[in-house]
């Protein structure tokens, strides 16, 4: 987990990851400020280092010296082993009414110039797009640039988000497209896609996946990340029923390329209290790796680098490893040939497994038996605090709580009951379903036959039992794991900074 801190409140924004040569950049903006792009660089994708930033706001007068916005970095089509990074810039003297895009270029990822070219800054033109403060929302929409370049046709396009010109004010938002003719010189089209239903389509990214092109893009109205397809390079774009790539909470997606992997890196906004003041801190969580279904659905699935971060593994077979926390009469926990088999006929129980756990990966297959409820209890206490993941596996929903005493309790305020995120998958009638769930630092994912449908990050619950719970419901449990995961650590700086729900080194015991 990754987020920038320093003496006061500031947050990661945007992000662009580039992987080159055994090593991820990533470059970021820092907010709420704005006036510069950071770079940190890692080996996994997990833990960043910073290093130089890599551009900041112009000088007094320039076109972009008031706020620096997204950025997208490529190779140089026409200078191999050279970087290119679009971006996008607001002017003081305009008080950043109007949104336009520049360009830096570094032969090492390091090191960036701004291009000296009479093509940079680019203006979004008419008569396709909103091109004036006059029109619209009084403001020129055109940022989070992102360039292509088709691997069959070598056609090099660069997308923005953007706007059209005509239309009910907040459904005008639209992919724009560029075609870049020759080096540096951009004719623009009519948009590569315009769903004709929201404000805007925020950071678009274009890439092609088992021969089909998907448009991925952030949606502010519900703060998701969603995407669309095409047989073809300019379209049109089409949607499945379900186009929701993340769930809430996770926005501004960026693709990386990774050898035959394609990742998914974005920010996650997670609400917390400061000085009694209720606030949105951004924090990057792990990568997803993207792959498409038999139908051709995008989906995420969890990242392969935890793999290397498991340090112990135990396998749960017995009834004698389960704990009933709460003794419930009704409950049973049950050795068959098939599995372990855990049932409640009245009331509410949770089985755990052995121990206490911080950051592990619980794996399982899971069959479920009657009509009632069931789900996980996640880092849960003896008095039952913790999260509980509730699971309709059947109609395919999954919801995170974190449910608790409340500390300082008063009359009806006793607990705490507090939703973190909720999200709809296929499920079915019959199982089984592979269910496994990733708890790192304040990171929190939940997959279900191998595709990521909870990605989260909350701080609430720190370390205790894990295990499955049931609700005048009985499910049969195989191939039961629970996988000890190694500490988390936020940032790799001479003094390691750990996740701030964990005890500082000196003070373990």
């Amino acid at each position: 987990m990754y987020a920038s801190h320093g003496f006061l409140r500031s947050d990661i924004g945007d992000v662009d990851v580039v992987y080159h040569d055994g090593l991820f950049h990533l470059f970021h903006l820092v907010l709420p400020n704005h006036d510069f792009i950071a770079h940190a660089v890692s080996l996994d994708g997990m833990t960043w280092r910073r290093v130089k930033n890599a551009l900041f706001v112009g000088e007094p007068g320039d076109w972009d010296d008031d706020m620096l916005w997204t950025m997208h970095v490529t190779p140089d089509p026409e200078r191999p082993g050279s970087w290119r990074m679009f971006y996008t810039g607001l002017a003081r003297s305009e008080y950043g009414r109007v949104q336009r895009v520049g360009l830096a270029r570094s032969k090492d990822l390091y090191h960036w110039e701004r291009s000296t070219s009479k093509t940079y800054p680019i203006e979004v033109p008419g008569p396709h797009y909103e091109s004036s403060i006059d029109e619209g929302r009084q403001w020129v929409s055109f940022r989070d640039p992102f360039y292509f370049q088709d691997p069959e046709t070598r056609e090099r396009l660069l997308l923005a988000s953007a706007r059209i010109k005509d239309g009910p004010i907040i459904r005008r938002g639209c992919v724009s497209l560029a075609v870049e003719e020759a080096p540096d010189q951009f004719v623009f089209e009519a948009p590569l896609h315009c769903p004709g239903l929201y404000d805007d389509v925020e950071v678009p990214n274009l890439f092609k996946l088992d021969g089909r092109y998907y448009l991925m893009g952030s949606i502010r109205e519900d703060t998701k990340i969603h995407y669309w397809y095409s047989d073809q390079l300019r379209g049109p774009y089409e949607n499945f029923f379900d186009n929701v790539l993340m769930p809430s909470g996770n926005y501004a997606g960026r693709i990386c390329k990774n050898g035959g992997d394609l990742l998914l890196f974005n920010f996650f906004s997670k609400t917390e209290v400061v000085y009694g003041r209720e606030s949105v801190k951004k924090l990057l969580p792990p990568p997803k790796e993207l792959v498409t279904d038999a139908a051709g659905r995008l989906k995420a699935k969890s990242f392969s680098g935890f793999n290397d971060l498991v340090t112990r593994s135990e396998s749960v077979t017995a009834s004698y490893q389960c704990k009933m926390l709460y003794a419930n009469p009704y409950a049973t926990v049950v050795d068959r040939e098939d599995g372990l088999h855990l049932s409640c006929k009245s009331g509410y129980e949770a089985f755990l497994m052995p121990g206490l756990h911080q950051d592990f990966r619980l794996r399982a297959e899971l069959t479920l038996e009657g009509v009632g409820k069931t789900g996980l209890v996640l880092r849960v206490s003896e008095e039952g605090d913790g999260y509980y993941l509730s699971l309709d596996l059947v109609n395919g929903i999954a919801q995170m709580r974190a449910w608790g005493a409340n500390p300082t309790p008063e009359f009806e305020h006793a607990f705490r009951y507090a939703p973190l995120q909720e999200a709809h998958f296929r499920g079915n009638a019959h199982g089984p379903w592979q269910v496994e769930v990733v708890a790192h630092g304040m990171y929190i994912e939940f997959s279900v036959d191998g595709y990521v449908v909870l990605s989260l990050v909350d701080d609430s619950f720190a370390e205790g039992g894990v295990g499955f719970y049931t609700e005048s419901a009985a499910v049969c449990l195989s191939h039961l794991t629970i996988e000890t995961l190694s500490r988390p650590v936020t940032e790799a700086t001479a003094e390691q900074v750990y996740t701030a729900t964990y005890l500082a080194p000196e003070e373990e015991t």
